[in-house]
């Protein structure tokens, strides 16, 4: 059994230290104060532990070894699981109260980020680059700033509407794809004419969908063309190549759907060039929207647009997810009236937005002793430029 013992000024750098030595895995068995901060020991793994020495329990060690059953070595490998857990929420604990007493801004950052709805993971990011600044007022300018820098909107030379190509709106069912195609269909009507513009569906699902996206076409004096397989998508884009701007409203699935995969695969597959605009639900969880991007990214996946911002209480959560994604935000959508209401991504806007919704006083807000809980969920991750 490899016992290490690792020193560092506080509980978190000491830690940072066990992983990178021991791994993820590794068995924290003691913590204490010294001099000059704080020591941890750990081993590298619980399954390097052949027994638990019975000092443990104020008794001595048995003088011959002692042979276990399965069931037997079953739990004493639980109770090394649960004495891990308990020693990394006491460490978690003291950690945090070590950085409120070393760096009390860095604190007040952690919690206006999970209360506005990032991430742990994105939260400890961000603190980990803030400077240990004297006010509140410069900690969260400073905040504002790092986020908003981080948030990857276009910008006008990679508008798609004026940018012209081949763009497939995708994303789960209730998201808004063929009300979002309207509406861009409406500025391109508006900039370049609607001669220059085509619109194709391939929802042959849902009952009247197609007469929902002709209404907006003869709205706009443009055609809609109807496919339902991808041998008649390429005929289709092969007929329509000399025009500025074709947008293709898809069908409406569950990102666990596994037509999913199909979708992909026949617009990736097209002989044209065709580009992905992923929908993100303002209005979804963390978890729920990492599922989706994961469902629908892969190559081909030219940024997103965030839907139903006027239906959101935060949108702290959608912006984690497009923020450790690095997806390029387009427009921002915040409400059924087209062509109003859809809007070019402002990264300033939406951090003021995002940092709005935090309140105290919610029934979802953490209490203070909670907070300490989110350091054990692990100080590793891909860091983001502050």
């Amino acid at each position: 059994m490899n016992v290490r013992k690792f020193r560092g000024a506080t509980a978190r750098e000491v830690l940072r230290k066990v992983k990178e030595t021991l791994g993820p895995d590794a068995l924290i068995l003691s913590n204490r104060p010294v001099a000059d901060g704080v020591e941890i020991t750990a081993i590298a793994s619980a399954e390097e532990v052949e027994f638990i020495p019975q000092q443990v329990r104020e008794s001595p060690p048995p003088q011959k070894p002692v042979q276990s059953t399965p069931v037997e070595m079953a739990e004493v490998m639980e109770e090394i699981r649960r004495m891990r857990s308990l020693l990394e929420e006491q460490l978690a604990g003291f950690a945090w109260s070590d950085l409120s007493r070393r760096e009390p801004m860095k604190l007040l950052a952690m919690k206006k980020l999970l209360g506005a709805g990032f991430s742990p993971k994105l939260s400890r990011q961000m603190t980990d680059k803030m400077p240990n600044f004297p006010s509140e007022r410069e900690s969260l300018e400073w905040l504002k700033t790092a986020v908003g820098r981080n948030v990857n909107v276009a910008n006008p030379e990679t508008d798609i509407v004026d940018r012209g190509g081949v763009y497939a709106i995708v994303g789960p069912t209730g998201v808004g794809k063929t009300t979002t195609t309207a509406k861009l269909a409406a500025r391109c009507v508006v900039r370049h004419g609607a001669d220059k513009l085509a619109l194709v569906t391939t929802d042959s699902y849902r009952i009247g969908a197609h007469e929902q996206l002709r209404i907006y076409g003869r709205i706009l004096g443009v055609p809609v063309h109807a496919i339902k397989e991808a041998a008649d998508l390429n005929l289709i884009l092969n007929e329509l190549k000399d025009k500025h701007l074709v947008l293709i409203d898809t069908i409406g699935m569950s990102q666990k759907d596994q037509k999913v995969i199909d979708q992909v695969a026949m617009l990736s597959g097209c002989e044209m060039d065709v580009e992905r605009i992923l929908l993100i639900n303002a209005t979804s969880g963390g978890d729920t929207l990492d599922d989706v991007v994961r469902a629908y990214r892969g190559s081909g996946l030219g940024g997103c647009i965030l839907t139903k911002v006027d239906e959101a209480i935060g949108i702290g959560a959608s912006l984690d997810v497009i923020l450790r994604h690095k997806m390029v935000l387009h427009f921002i959508a915040n409400g059924q009236r087209v062509p109003e209401d859809i809007h070019p991504a402002n990264a300033k806007y939406l951090v003021e937005r995002a940092f709005r919704a935090f309140r105290e006083d919610s029934p979802h807000a953490m209490q203070e002793s909670e907070y300490s809980m989110m350091m054990a969920q692990g100080l590793s991750g891909n860091s983001l430029g502050a």
